[in-house]
């Protein structure tokens, strides 16, 4: 799963590992040096062991500080650390990471290489086909290779390039085109590398074909939206086949996959419970939960009840009181 601000917190994860044992979850993306100066690391760092198996993804251009950053993400638990060199926003474009990374490749193979000598988890690099004007099969394959011979052996390609100027983080998403045949190409050509594609995959089905070439694949948005969509991929696609299952304690405990969208719901709100008895607010626990009845009728009112009361969750008796309440506008 793709790391996404503002939605692949550490709630988000725990939320979809009750989908799934076996999907890999990526954290959204933290600034090391953000990391390294701030007094409680916990609120970039902190997560369950439930969550497992679980990635960081950290930004920045400064290898000093990024293998200081990783080693913090270690010791933290992750399994795998990995370098944001994708994404197009103007606050990273700002710190000179993300995307921008792309047209220096030899800064990011000084980077990769001391995050990797810092570390003994594995370190990957998340990257585009390109930017800008620098969009040509030459450009990203030395790129990969540059990266490749500083010791990377995992590379996440999202199959777009970006624009770094003219279009939003939203539109880099979706505006320029896909060419998934570079993502596919650069496998053929370095099949000593493990490469997930990223990009417009909304399907289980997708992913079962993407993965006949490729090693994995990386879902961004459709599983934020559509969490649901998620409920078959132990079986399809990790051959692990286990019973469907209303009772939350055989949910939480991997023993049983949720039934139904609402026993899921049931699994999570012991969650709930202790996170709001911890002072999290009512509001960053149920966002997390808009898109879990897409196309349902009542999903609407269910969204809607959750985004306008969950300010005033305690009028309810609390989070678990309103998400139980938001439950019974939903035909399942």
């Amino acid at each position: 799963i793709a790391p996404m601000l503002d939605c692949t917190d550490r709630h988000e994860r725990y939320f979809l590992r009750l989908i799934s044992k076996h999907i890999l979850l990526y954290s959204e993306m933290v600034v090391a040096s953000g990391l390294l100066h701030c007094d409680n690391t916990d609120m970039f760092l902190g997560h369950e062991e439930f969550e497992q198996p679980a990635v960081l993804q950290l930004g920045g251009n400064n290898p000093d500080y990024l293998a200081r950053a990783s080693k913090l993400v270690e010791k933290a638990g992750f399994k795998e650390v990995n370098l944001n060199c994708g994404c197009p926003s103007d606050r990273v474009q700002n710190g000179n990471f993300g995307a921008c990374l792309m047209k220096s490749k030899n800064i990011v193979a000084d980077c990769f290489k001391a995050m990797q000598d810092s570390v003994s988890i594995p370190v990957s690099i998340k990257c585009r086909i390109g930017v800008d004007d620098f969009d040509s099969w030459e450009f990203f394959t030395d790129f990969v290779q540059t990266i490749k011979e500083a010791g990377c052996k995992v590379f996440i390609v999202h199959a777009r390039k970006a624009w770094l100027k003219g279009l939003s983080p939203k539109e880099n998403r979706e505006v320029p085109p896909l060419h998934y045949e570079f993502v596919h190409r650069i496998k053929a050509e370095m099949p000593e590398l493990n490469i997930s594609i990223n990009g417009g995959i909304k399907t289980l089905g997708q992913v079962q074909e993407q993965l006949t070439d490729l090693d994995g694949v990386m879902i961004g948005r459709e599983a934020y939206e559509n969490p649901w969509f998620l409920h078959d991929a132990d079986e399809l696609i990790f051959n692990d086949i286990r019973p469907e299952s209303t009772d939350a304690a055989e949910i939480i405990a991997g023993k049983a996959r949720p039934k139904t969208r609402k026993s899921l719901l049931e699994a999570y709100l012991p969650y709930v419970e202790r996170e709001t008895s911890k002072g999290c607010p009512a509001t960053i626990l149920v966002k997390h939960l808009y898109g879990l009845f897409a196309g349902l009728p009542g999903a609407r009112k269910f969204r809607q009840m959750l985004s306008n009361e969950s300010p005033r969750a305690e009028n309810f008796g609390g989070a678990v009181a309103l998400i139980r309440k938001a439950m019974e506008l939903v035909q399942e």
